[in-house]
């Protein structure tokens, strides 16, 4: 009997003792955990913070962006004003020194300034309206019949052109021997 006693408290104490080792290995265990959440917590806040900085720079960077877009627009805007108030009614100033040849697209200016007649309808009657609105009128078909007139020749052109391409191709497909074919035999 009491060696049966002897034996269930020396499996009383090994169980104790292993229970012992169990709390000690669940308390580094929780103290583990707790580390790495503490760890992972500031790891979040770090990047957090990281975060809101670069969230800054970006706002930062778009606002400069803004900003350097509208200081452009400005320049844009100002140097626009300053080609319009250069501009008259005849079209552009001319330049100071007279011997600077006109461009093309200052002839074309030229010629639709000169084409372009000033409309004085401010002082007019009714009857005198009319006038001027059928002459306007007459004026609008003189140009659109002008203007179908030469689209007109352009397509003619444009058709002409084709059949001349046409024949030069096939006129190259000709083999250089066969020509001696085709004339008198000798």
């Amino acid at each position: 009997m009491e060696k049966d006693l002897t034996e269930l408290q020396t499996l009383i104490e090994a169980h104790f003792e292993k229970r012992k080792k169990e709390e000690e290995e669940l308390i580094n265990l929780t103290d583990r955990i707790e580390k790495r959440r503490s760890e992972r917590a500031e790891q979040m806040k770090i990047r957090a913070e990281r975060e809101r900085e670069r969230q800054n720079r970006l706002a930062e960077e778009k606002a400069r962006k803004e900003e350097e877009e509208a200081k452009k627009k400005a320049e844009g805007d100002a140097r626009k004003k300053m080609i319009l108030s250069n501009l008259t009614f005849s079209g552009y100033k001319q330049p100071q020194n007279g011997t600077k040849k006109p461009t093309e697209r200052e002839k074309k200016r030229k010629i639709l300034n000169d084409r372009r007649k000033e409309l004085n309808i401010d002082h007019l009657r009714e009857d005198k309206l009319k006038e001027k609105a059928q002459e306007l009128w007459d004026r609008l078909r003189l140009l659109e019949a002008e203007k179908y007139d030469f689209q007109d020749k352009c397509s003619k052109q444009k058709y002409e052109i084709t059949v001349l391409r046409n024949r030069v191709s096939d006129h190259q497909k000709i083999p250089k021997g066969g020509r001696g074919k085709r004339g008198l035999r000798k």
